[in-house]
């Protein structure tokens, strides 16, 4: 089998003490790593320096999906049983993909209850703990009013420290409810460093892309063409996908900030490199070789060991080698990794 197929080729040692558990404040004052896939040049510097990396023409394409106070803890009606349910994606007005903890103790019409004024109904049972739920409540107040109450920020399970300003697991752009994950490229943005690059003639547009269940499931299968990714909701206006074909056709730089960025723009860009204004469903799986349509430069965190977010960079880089060395090397310096970790920029 073809080397970049196989999951295990995506493995790095990482020491757990460099696994981030809280945010660096303020926070555009985490390090940036910075990699020229041309001159394979490394550079280690700050956040706030990214101002001396982008120039006046490019386009930082960010996802302003804001995430929901999605973990929500519960009892079994029946027996009184905690009960975890993690929603990852909404179905209509009261139905949610989830996962659910611990499932083997769910079966189809369990009742699991929150407080006096809401609970839900698990409709369908999948693997990994993949729930369909039903939810129930007063209708005094409206689902996001009750969510608000009930849940909390769902960080990822290697986050250990508890989250003190929940506002910290959201990027300063955030604008759309729907995500179950920060898109954590965009956390070390400030308002003010933002304002800067603007000044300076960056271009900052906005897509969406709802991160949902793909971002927990690890990649189980020994050859990735095997795993399944779940669907992701994106949207791409008119009017962005306008400014980023004038911008392409001029020769400026399309600086994804983030994964998710760069599945949407990814999706979005047709067979003739034209961005297509949309709303759908995304399963897009990037991993090496691939030949990317639109994205120029990509901001990104340090991801986990054989994920297919890892997959996506070692693309993005060109050579697997490559990357996994950037990752060494990261490891070496002391670098802090995944959602609350340090950044890199890779152009």
């Amino acid at each position: 089998m073809q080397r970049e197929l196989l999951r295990s080729t995506y493995y790095y040692d990482l020491p757990e003490e460099q696994i981030a558990q809280t945010p660096i404040e303020p926070r555009d004052h985490s390090r940036l790593f910075c990699y020229d896939r041309k001159s394979e040049k490394i550079e280690h510097i700050h956040f706030y320096d990214i101002i001396d990396k982008l120039e006046k023409g490019d386009v930082l394409v960010v996802n302003n999906s804001k995430v929901l106070p999605a973990r929500l803890y519960g009892f079994k009606h029946e027996t009184g049983a905690k009960i975890e349910i993690l929603l990852q994606k909404r179905i209509d007005l009261k139905i949610w993909e989830a996962i659910c903890k611990p499932a083997k103790r769910l079966e189809i019409g369990t009742e699991v209850v929150f407080n006096e004024n809401i609970k839900c109904s698990i409709l369908e049972k999948g693997e990994y703990g993949a729930c369909k739920v039903k939810f129930e409540y007063n209708n005094s107040k409206s689902f996001e009013e009750h969510l608000m109450e009930i849940g909390t920020m769902p960080l990822p399970p290697y986050i250990k420290e508890k989250l003190k300003n929940q506002t910290r697991y959201q990027t300063v752009y955030a604008k759309v409810d729907g995500s179950s994950a920060a898109p954590t490229a965009g956390l070390h943005f400030t308002p003010e460093l933002l304002q800067k690059l603007k000044e300076k003639g960056v271009e900052v547009l906005e897509v969406l892309l709802h991160v949902g269940l793909g971002t927990f499931r690890p990649v189980k299968e020994d050859n990735i063409l095997n795993h399944e990714m779940h669907s992701e909701y994106i949207e791409i206006t008119e009017d962005v996908a306008t400014k980023i074909n004038k911008a392409k056709a001029e020769g400026r730089r399309i600086v994804a900030v983030g994964t998710t960025s760069v599945r949407v723009l990814e999706s979005g860009t047709d067979e003739n490199g034209k961005l297509q204004p949309q709303t759908r469903e995304t399963k897009i799986f990037i991993y090496p070789p691939y030949k990317f349509k639109m994205v120029d430069a990509l901001i990104t965190n340090f991801h986990l060991p054989e994920s297919t977010l890892i997959m996506l960079v070692s693309a993005f880089v060109g050579d697997i080698d490559k990357t996994l060395n950037i990752y060494k090397t990261a490891v070496n310096e002391k670098y802090r990794f995944f959602s609350f970790g340090d950044a890199m920029f890779i152009e």
